[in-house]
This record gives C-alpha cells, structure tokens and sequence, in this order.
C-alpha cells in the first residue's frame, strides 16, 4: 500500500523549490479558500508544454502533470505524474515563471470550478486523503471546459504515476478535443503567446 508522506509543512517541497524574490508565483501563507472544494487545470509551456490537474485537499492543491492534458473520451488514458503539493492561491497564478527557476515558462488558468467527492465505500464515501493514499479517486468536475465524472489511477507507486481517465457519463464526447479547440484561458481569454508577450513589455 502507498503511504502519504508525513510532513509538518505540506509545502515545504514547494517552497524549497522555488525563489519568490525571481518568482511571482505564491508562497501560500495564511492562505484560505472560500470557494468550496476548488479544481484547476493550468497550460504550463515549461521545458515540455504539459497540463497541471490541481485539486483543492486538506488546505493544498494535490497536483499532478498530464503531459496531453485531460480527455472528454473515456476510452483515452492520459498519463498523470503526481507532483508537489501547491498552496491554494495557485488556482489563481497564470503568468511567466522567470527562466532559471523551478518550471520556468508560461502558465495559463485553462480551466476550472469546482469538484465533489464520489469515492464510494461500502458505507458512504471514502475521504479524499484515504482515497490518494490508496491510489483510486473519483470526483465529479463542475468546470468551464471539461465536467462530470473523472477517475484518478495510480499505475506506478514509486513513480508515482496515475492515469486520468474521463468515466463514461453524460459529459462524455468523444467527439471533444478541448485540448487543441480551446486553447484560451477562462480567466483572462489569453494564449500563451499573449501572456508572456505581454508580461515581457512589462518588465
């Protein structure tokens, strides 16, 4: 069985990462979320452009890298590689990380809402942190772009690889390529293009 890490400071991977005197990015210090339990996906054009699938858990968003981004199709298994803990005010960060730090590059808000928990047991529902540790979730997405059902896998324990698949619902189309189709964010309606152009005239 995995076991969750027990650390005092679930960010403190995070932090070690990253220079916040170069980076615009939070340092999520007294941070608190008011929006129920928050979901985000984040285009992030690093060394490989890849997606970052954000939920909101136990004060952090649990965050993995899906290098095709998420599908509507459940017949597509998207690879999603677990990565550190984020502060909840990255929800919000869409800009440039400066070139030399910890996944410099462009990062886009390309989606985002809200989420539920429907990881059943026998009894009712299995808490979200049992069910990471046990490496099998499944949440109902309520987002701008992608919504329904989702299933997270761990594939890998050490690793620490998961498959992302979209469950078999009424939000399923396999028809759908949102990834190539709709490639703005939903918070500014920028491209990546735009984003870094213009934070470039900024400085």
């Amino acid at each position: 069985m995995h076991r969750a890490s027990d650390d005092s400071d679930k960010l403190e991977s995070y932090r070690a990462k990253r220079d916040f005197g170069k980076s615009s990015e939070p340092e999520g210090v007294g941070e608190a979320s008011d929006r129920g339990a928050t979901f985000v996906v984040q285009k992030h054009d690093a060394s490989s452009l890849h997606y970052d699938f954000r939920l909101e858990v136990d004060g952090v968003l649990k965050s993995w890298a899906v290098p095709k981004g998420p599908s509507t199709d459940p017949r597509e298994k998207r690879l999603a590689i677990r990565t550190e803990d984020h502060p909840l005010g990255y929800a919000d960060f869409e800009g440039v990380i400066p070139e030399g730090e910890y996944g410099a590059g462009t990062v886009l808000i390309w989606d985002r809402g809200t989420y539920r928990n429907i990881t059943e047991k026998e009894d009712g529902l299995r808490a979200m942190e049992d069910a990471l540790a046990d490496g099998h979730v499944l949440v109902w997405l309520e987002g701008e772009k992608i919504s329904g059902g989702y299933a997270l896998q761990r594939i890998d324990d050490k690793k620490d690889q998961w498959l992302l698949i979209k469950m078999n619902d009424a939000e399923a189309d396999a028809r759908r390529n949102p990834v190539s189709t709709e490639p703005r964010s939903v918070a500014s309606g920028r491209d990546l293009d735009e984003i870094s152009g213009e934070e470039a005239n900024e400085r």
